[in-house]
């Protein structure tokens, strides 16, 4: 039986847009009290605004290591301790390796990579203690399928994958679980650097999933009994070969 998410405190990166604003509005109609973590100030005000009492805004820029550091302490200032944490935030480059911008890669992989994993690390000793908790990865079907057009970005997504089933398995001993949601292309900003022509061919042939479906997903992830786990769950448009 489905659990609903009433009474939890539930916080989600990269939360002001796509992925993460879907999810935060579908935990809210779940029943949860989510804190919305972004850099961007006026737009995390005005979307809770928006989503009524429950949502908190929490402004936090991940690559500033202090500042994930602190985030558990100042979620459970806003809302209380955190019982689901989504770590969603990222960003994207594709293209040639023998092409790329080494600059660009850095701070993609710092957010992919260093600033998911150090916030999580931030909430997991509460969990800990606590004996109970989620955490959730927005990780990427380029996590488990080499994708030949994004090699950094397939990189990014295949270490969170070994730093979430590594993790999983040292803390699900204290009932913590961790999954993670494995899209095929979504439309988001993060395909921004997608040729104009490309994306109006994925939209028109229905090989792009909208946010929405995403958070769907995660809900179905987060409602199952707490003796389950939902480890990775794939989601890709139909029409998508892989």
């Amino acid at each position: 039986m489905a659990q609903d998410l009433k009474g939890k405190v539930a916080a989600v990166t990269g939360a002001a847009s796509g992925i993460g604003l879907e999810c935060a509005r579908a935990m809210l109609a779940a029943g949860a009290k989510v804190v919305l973590i972004d850099c961007a100030a006026d737009r995390l005000e005005s979307l809770c605004r928006e989503l009524g009492p429950e949502a908190h805004p929490l402004v936090v820029d991940l690559l500033d290591g202090a500042q994930v550091d602190g985030i558990a302490a100042r979620i459970e200032e806003i809302a209380g301790p955190v019982d689901i944490f989504h770590a969603n935030a990222g960003a994207y480059i594709g293209g040639p390796a023998a092409e790329g911008d080494p600059g660009a890669w850095d701070r993609m992989l710092n957010l992919n990579i260093n600033a998911a994993f150090r916030s999580v690390r931030a909430v997991l000793p509460g969990m800990i203690e606590r004996k109970t908790g989620d955490v959730i990865f927005t990780s990427s079907v380029a996590g488990v399928v080499p994708v030949v057009w994004e090699p950094v970005y397939t990189a990014s997504k295949f270490a969170v994958q070994a730093f979430l089933h590594a993790t999983r398995r040292q803390v699900s001993q204290h009932g913590i679980r961790m999954g993670a949601v494995l899209p095929g292309p979504v439309v988001t900003a993060l395909l921004d650097d997608w040729p104009k022509a490309k994306m109006e061919e994925a939209l028109a042939n229905g090989s792009l999933m909208q946010p929405t479906e995403v958070a769907e997903a995660v809900i179905f992830m987060l409602t199952r009994p707490r003796n389950v786990v939902i480890r990775d769950l794939v989601i890709l448009p139909n029409s998508v070969d892989l």
